[in-house]
């Protein structure tokens, strides 16, 4: 089975690669219109849409998001933007004096799989870091803190962070679905 991986952020094209070692990945930068939404699912939702109606199928995507307790779940569905516009430093400012600093990653995978559309779900807890560390990963990798762990996702290989991360969890609930069928 071939899946284009509907992305243009190289990094979530790696962490599909090693997720999905089953199933040949294609790149496929297609544009999709990511709507303002309250949840990762509804944009998924209609990136899907958006695609089937250009007549794709056989693809897989993602959205995810970095809800932040202290922050009352901000940047969330706008982590994109947020990262865009005010990067990590900017959010690490936002935090600054906060204490309460427990935060998760949230992954919404969708799939169009032969007209059949498969959504999986995954999360991973943690806190934000006082600063960033570590070179590895992308986005807010640097300022995540697992929970169990006294680094950051950018500190973590790929493999390691793959097993633990939203992105992984999501994963491994689509490879489910995606066998059974």
């Amino acid at each position: 089975m071939k899946l284009q991986v509907i992305t243009s952020n190289q990094g979530k094209l790696r962490e599909f690669q090693a997720a999905l070692p089953q199933v040949e990945i294609i790149h496929n930068d297609a544009d999709c219109d990511e709507i303002q939404a309250d949840t990762l699912e509804e944009v998924v939702l209609s990136c899907i849409e958006q695609l089937r109606s250009k007549g794709l199928n056989n693809f897989i995507l993602d959205d995810s998001g970095l809800f932040v307790d202290g922050l009352q779940g901000f940047p969330g569905v706008y982590s994109s933007y947020v990262l865009r516009t005010i990067g990590n430093a900017g959010l690490l400012q936002l935090m600054d004096g906060r204490t309460e600093r427990q935060a998760r990653f949230k992954s919404c995978i969708g799939a169009l799989i032969d007209s059949e559309v498969i959504i999986a779900h995954g999360e991973c807890q943690g806190k934000i870091a006082f600063a960033e560390s570590g070179t590895e990963g992308f986005g807010f990798d640097p300022i995540f803190i697992p929970d169990g762990y006294e680094v950051s996702f950018a500190e973590l290989s790929l493999a390691e962070k793959n097993k633990i991360s939203h992105r992984g969890n999501a994963l491994r609930a689509f490879s489910a679905q995606f066998n059974s069928r």
